[in-house]
């Protein structure tokens, strides 16, 4: 038993530490994709998220996303008080059913919990003020999230229900958290200057396409962490299957998106097979120990295809993501939760009402709660950058760097 257990845990820190390293993806991704001018500011929030993301987890949002419902309550709310002191059993296979230690159980949700500011960081790009989403990040992470993340993972209401709410590693809990935040702040915010002429939408091309390639694929890597972790033990049959199921969502979303926007706009685009294999990646999260190698493919395909008509869609509507986290963490994290009642063991009607409950419910806490904190900012300290800060880039105004002193060439 003390082996199994050592060997658990050395899986699960293995594990966290894939999903520290998604960091650097997310990262790439966006300075890749947007513009020079940008780039120091789009490094420095997504230090500063997962660097206080970590404290504020550890003061806070640990103990209120496992508060420990009693029995009997409403799993709607509940805390178990600020710090991590472990219990009594938190060092022994007693805890978690031998899987891992108080403490790696900690480190694990942690990086997760930053990974939804993260996803905000991405849609709000080149023109929010550093502060104000600075505040957001610290509300959101702080409490949103773990609030909501105790619903389910906590053992909330939703794990409460006749048939249970099914989100294996987070396609809603992490990846639409952080897509019904964007989504808002991207709409308050309004679009970047030059991004809709005569109400078409111009492309404003990033400044590194192999930056965020291999930001992209460092992001899948991190998947083996993201999906292969939330086992919680390494239990050879449940982590074998959840990486292959895995690793062919993210090949089918990357070629058929590829495909069909090969089809639909006769160009063969690699920030649209990059996106595909991202949204194959969100769209498994919820049911990757659920589903055969077939469904995986299934669903991965399905969502590359979505990702060609959700990015036209939020274009259409005058919606300015520049990274496509709306479309990658919102859409197909919707229909990744979605498709647990559709494919794989759990499939059933019962299941997919479920899972649409699960849906609508973080809606209902993500879409009033971001709104509260973007628009109260909005009218009291302003969350935009002015026109000339905008154009003469964040970099310079916000913190007096420049990511390339001595490149100077590639300015557009």
């Amino acid at each position: 038993m003390e082996g199994l257990f050592t060997a658990n845990n050395v899986w699960m820190m293995i594990c966290t530490a894939l999903v520290f390293f998604m960091h650097t993806g997310f990262a790439f991704l966006e300075i890749g994709l947007t513009r020079q001018k940008n780039t120091i500011n789009i490094l420095f929030k997504n230090i500063f998220i997962i660097t206080v993301g970590l404290l504020l987890y550890y003061l806070v949002g640990f103990n209120l996303m496992y508060p420990g419902f009693e029995e009997g309550s409403a799993g709607f709310f509940d805390f178990a008080g600020f710090g991590i002191a472990p219990p009594e059993n938190g060092m022994t296979p007693e805890y978690a059913d031998g899987g891992y230690t108080w403490w790696t159980d900690f480190l694990f949700q942690g990086m997760f919990a930053a990974t939804a500011a993260t996803i905000v960081s991405g849609a709000v790009a080149e023109r929010m003020k550093i502060g104000p989403f600075m505040m957001f990040t610290v509300l959101y992470v702080g409490i949103v999230y773990p609030l909501a993340g105790s619903w389910k993972w906590g053992g909330g209401f939703l794990d409460m229900r006749e048939t249970p709410f099914y989100d294996f590693a987070g396609s809603t809990l992490v990846h639409s958290v952080g897509g019904w935040a964007a989504l808002i702040a991207v709409w308050l915010l309004g679009s970047r200057i030059g991004k809709f002429k005569d109400g078409k939408p111009q492309a404003i091309p990033g400044h590194s396409i192999p930056m965020a390639t291999a930001g992209v694929l460092i992001l899948w890597l991190g998947w083996f962490g993201f999906n292969g972790g939330s086992v919680l033990s390494a239990d050879p049959e449940l982590t074998s299957l959840t990486l292959v199921t895995t690793c062919l969502a993210a090949a089918a979303g990357g070629v058929v998106a590829a495909f069909v926007s090969f089809l639909k706009y006769k160009n063969l685009d690699l920030t649209m097979f990059l996106n595909g294999i991202l949204g194959g990646l969100v769209g498994i999260t919820a049911g990757a120990d659920q589903m055969s190698p077939e469904n995986a493919i299934a669903i991965g395909a399905i969502a590359g295809a979505l990702i060609v008509f959700a990015v036209a869609f939020i274009d259409a509507i005058k919606l300015d993501d520049p990274v496509g986290a709306i479309a990658v963490h919102l859409i197909c994290g919707i229909w990744g939760t979605l498709a647990v009642g559709i494919f794989g063991s759990l499939a059933g009607v019962d299941q997919f009402v479920s899972q649409l409950v699960g849906v609508l419910s973080y809606a209902a806490i993500c879409v009033p709660s971001a709104f509260i904190i973007f628009f109260i900012m909005k009218k009291t300290v302003g969350i935009r950058v002015s026109e000339r800060e905008e154009l003469e880039g964040l970099d310079a105004h916000e913190h007096g760097m420049d990511a390339y002193p001595d490149f100077r060439l590639n300015e557009h």
